[in-house]
């Protein structure tokens, strides 16, 4: 596949990559990553006490995003076909796009710990990663065009 929607899954790859490794960055940073990422005191103090859950949650995410990575990858002719390609792009877009968007609303009621300052920023990037996924799938499988009568 070559044009814009290839590009573009290329680029929904390499923000879900970047998105995977500062999640094991987290981890690896410890619980003074934790809160500066935003995850909650509570993560932080599971991980300063060297709790395995926030690690395994944290590292959890990191490789679903690193699977939506191969799959933008897939979805642009870059590696091998995946099984359900466009079902698991077109799903990867609404997470995105669903999470950018009820992001908003949390930041006003900021449940589970997190400031409202976390929910504004990490739905922003979500809705960002979230245009460009759909963009490119978009692009990439336009909608055939209807029969003529």
């Amino acid at each position: 596949m070559t044009g814009n929607g290839a590009s573009l899954l290329i680029a929904a790859a390499a923000l879900n990559a970047v998105a995977a490794l500062l999640h094991v960055g987290v981890v690896l940073g410890g619980p003074d990553w934790y809160r500066w990422f935003g995850a909650g005191e509570g993560m932080a103090r599971l991980a300063a006490q060297g709790s395995a859950y926030p690690a395994l949650v944290t590292l959890g995410i990191a490789l679903v995003l690193a699977t939506w990575a191969a799959y933008a990858l897939a979805g642009a002719g870059m590696l091998a076909r995946l099984p359900l390609l466009q079902t698991v792009l077109v799903a990867v877009t609404a997470i995105y796009l669903i999470r950018g968007v009820a992001g908003f609303a949390l930041a006003v009621l900021a449940p589970g710990g997190n400031s409202p300052a976390f929910w504004v920023w990490s739905s922003t990037i979500c809705l960002a990663i979230g245009v460009v996924h759909a963009a490119g799938v978009w692009l990439a499988w336009p909608l055939p065009a209807a029969p003529r009568p």
